[in-house]
Parts: structure tokens; sequence; C-alpha cells
């Protein structure tokens, strides 16, 4: 009786391991808690947490804790919080190793809704880049001027950020920069996780020619994460429709 109903639970699970694995292969960073989420919210299997964890462990699926990762150094102060979208933006650099050489990638990410709102990419890293990434978002995301918005952008305090021509860019359309305490790997932290998702589910999982393919790439993986990306702390919903949502309030 009892080999009779293991092997019935077996059956029933297969659909959802199978499911698991799939997911698995596309994002093979992912934990058991992102992975049940995209079950449930993208392929309406009803099931819950502690299911996808056992399943994933049993069968050796589970992401192996990272301590190291973890940041130990104290806050000096508090980080800015978001009320609404185009409140507050975070910007910040990464790197991405070609055959000709290293591209780099800037991102600018809206804290509230986690949508990527500005990207650049490029062999070189200057103020110009930033600012590029920057007025993209700007153009996309306020058509009709930023002035007299009170939007802050959050940034660490490297050469970029810091230049004379960006911190003048910034001061002229009406931007506030918000730059993190110094030895604080937590006070631009939103915007690093984007980095890591994007390393962990992009740069981190090819061989990469030149720059031209990054922005092929990245360009087709920012729509991905836009639309369908699922975020715990907005409700597992996408960055586009948390978005949508939150200017309907504004309006009503």
């Amino acid at each position: 009786m009892k080999r009779k109903t293991s092997e019935k639970v077996v059956e029933l699970n297969k659909p959802i391991l199978d499911a698991i694995r799939l997911i698995k292969e596309e994002h093979p960073f992912w934990g058991y808690r992102r992975v049940w989420a995209t079950l449930r919210y993208h392929h309406n299997f009803m099931v819950n947490k502690k299911r996808i964890y056992r399943l994933m462990k049993e069968n050796n699926l589970l992401v192996k804790d990272r301590k190291k990762l973890k940041a130990k150094r104290t806050p000096m102060r508090g980080k800015p919080q978001g009320s609404v979208p185009n409140e507050i933006w975070g910007i910040d650099m990464t790197k991405v190793k070609t055959q000709k050489g290293w591209a780099y990638l800037v991102f600018v990410i809206d804290w509230y809704t986690k949508k990527i709102v500005g990207y650049d990419e490029s062999y070189r890293s200057r103020s110009e880049e930033w600012l590029g990434a920057l007025e993209q978002g700007l153009v996309k995301q306020c058509p009709e001027g930023v002035r007299n918005k009170n939007l802050s952008l959050v940034s660490d305090n490297g050469c970029q950020p810091t230049s004379e021509r960006f911190m003048k860019s910034c001061h002229q359309l009406g931007i506030k920069q918000v730059f993190t305490s110094y030895n604080n790997p937590k006070g631009n932290a939103e915007t690093e996780r984007l980095m890591r998702t994007c390393k962990e589910e992009l740069i981190w999982l090819k061989e990469w020619k030149d720059v031209e393919e990054v922005k092929k790439e990245v360009e087709g993986w920012v729509y991905e994460y836009n639309t369908n990306y699922l975020h715990s702390k907005i409700g597992y919903l996408p960055p586009i429709e948390y978005e949508r949502r939150a200017l309907q309030e504004k309006v009503a």
C-alpha cells in the first residue's frame, strides 16, 4: 500500500518537477521562492512553497548558500525609500568580458517599480555613457520634462556620477543626486541587486564576441525583465504591470 501511495505521489509530482527543471535550465541561480512564483503566476501550478522547496532539495536543484557574498559592513545612514514611480532612481555599472575587450553596461532602475528605465553598453565607461543611460530613462519616463518632479538619483561615489559634467547635467535637469555612504554596500542595494540578477541571468551564461552582441542580447533581456520578471517585494508582479497599477492609483 505504501509503495502504491509513493508511486502515486511521484506521478503527481512529475509535471511539477519537469517544469522546475525547465526553469532551472534557463535560470540556474534561482532559488525555490522565485521558482515557486514562476510556477504559480506564469504556469498556473497551484502549489505551495514548501512543496517546491522539498522537490528541489530532493533533486539537488537548490542554490548553494553563498555566505561570502553577504555584506557585513554597517551602513552609516539610511537609504531613501520611494513611494511612487519616478521618484527615486538608481544608477550603476558592471563589466562584461568580450573577445574584443571589456564592455561596460550601465543600468538605471526605478527603485519603487523595479523597472529598468535606461541602459547603455559601450567599450568605455565615462560620464557620457552614464548620462546616455540616464537620458534614455528621462525620455521614456518623463517626456514632459523632469524639472520640479522631485526625482532623486542614487549612486555610489565613483568617478562618473561625481564628475563635473554629470553633476552639472543633473543640476540643470533638476535631479537631486544622492550618494551612498563610503563602505556601505547596501546603500544602493536595489541597483546592486539588479546587477547581480543580470550577471546570473545573462552575462555569466555565455561567452561574448563583442559589444554589439552584448547590446543585442541586453535589449531582449531588459524587455523580458520589465515585462515578465516577478519580484517578491512588489507582490510577484513584473515591473511594467506594477508601474501601471501604481500610476492608475495615483490618478484615482
